[in-house]
């Protein structure tokens, strides 16, 4: 068990890391040809948070695990909001600019409504897999638009702390060379975890469902707190809040959608009414918090997210032996 606990963790790290080589070799390239900066950086490095739970969820999709492949997209969005603003809210307070984060929000909550239409019925189509990926589309077509029109005026925060943390130098076969090394990476990693999930979802008598709403969702988080942190310690509130918002649409809409598609069928019950029903509850809360007339995240707010991510966290283990989930 210590084996397969100490492989996982390194398998995650692993995983982060080539998502990050990747993300970085695919600004460069974008960058070298011609590509304009906000393009970039609402597409390439916005998907890029959750480039981590695609590529778990891909991997476990193939193997036929599409409850670990889901539990790790419901769990992330989760930890993005209670853990990881929680902890970055007690460290700084953040405050939200943007008018892009103020439009993103009710298409979080709209995405992640939509999600639970087809989580509903218990099973995942390729139908539903086909229009949870036209939503991921539509998502970074709208706000390409918006950022676009922001941009002219000048005056949003989220767009400019985004363009001044692209990568600024660099040349193309450096570009190729990370991509090269990303690509190696990321299959050996992405199989490492899942061999290990499965051990230790073994091991402790827990389904894959809770490894993904746990283990897995905390580990491929680790871009969001880290981006999180930084723009906490740099003054970047947009760009953290933006990171998390972008990342919570992407996990709900791309890893199902996914899923649907390479592993199509029926859908642990707990998927819906226990997760689903969280994930969309933090998400109400997360956009309440930004829409405050203040705009403020303090740290009492960041206390009570952490306490909220510890009575989830408690409720998982408590639950799940009794309830199989």
């Amino acid at each position: 068990m210590l084996l397969a606990t100490a492989l996982l963790i390194i398998g995650l790290l692993l995983v982060v890391y080539s998502a990050d080589r990747l993300v970085f070799a695919a600004s460069l390239l974008c960058r070298s040809l011609g590509v304009p900066p906000l393009i970039i950086g609402m597409t390439v490095v916005g998907i890029g948070t959750s480039l981590p739970e695609i590529l778990v969820a891909t991997a476990a999709a193939l193997h036929g695990q599409a409850d670990l492949a889901l539990g790790t997209a419901l769990g992330s969005n989760i930890t993005n909001i209670l853990l990881i603003l929680g902890l970055a809210a007690l460290l700084h307070p953040f405050y939200v600019h943007s008018g892009v984060l103020r439009r993103e929000l009710p298409i979080m909550l709209l995405v992640s409504a939509l999600a639970g239409v087809f989580f509903y019925d218990g099973a995942l189509s390729r139908l539903d897999g086909s229009v949870l990926l036209c939503m991921a589309a539509a998502y970074i077509w709208l706000i390409v638009k918006v950022a676009r029109i922001a941009e002219r005026k000048g005056n949003d925060s989220l767009t400019r702390e985004q363009q001044a943390e692209l990568p600024r130098e660099g040349s193309r076969p450096v570009a190729f060379l990370w991509l090269g090394v990303a690509l190696i990476i990321m299959p050996m990693a992405t199989q490492i975890v899942i061999d290990n999930a499965t051990v230790l979802a073994n091991s402790f008598g827990i389904s894959e469902l809770t490894v993904g709403l746990t283990f897995i969702a905390i580990g491929t988080s680790l871009p969001e707190l880290a981006t999180a942190i930084a723009g906490a310690r740099k003054g970047e509130d947009d760009i953290a809040i933006g990171n998390i918002i972008g990342s919570n649409i992407y996990n709900i809409a791309i890893v199902p959608g996914l899923t649907a598609l390479l592993a199509p069928g029926d859908i642990n019950p707990l998927l819906f009414t226990r997760d689903y029903g969280v994930t969309l509850l933090v998400s109400v809360i997360f956009a309440l918090l930004c829409w405050r007339r203040a705009r403020h995240i303090g740290k009492r707010a960041g206390a009570g997210l952490l306490c909220g991510f510890v009575v989830w966290m408690a409720m998982l283990f408590w639950l799940s032996p009794r309830l199989t989930g």
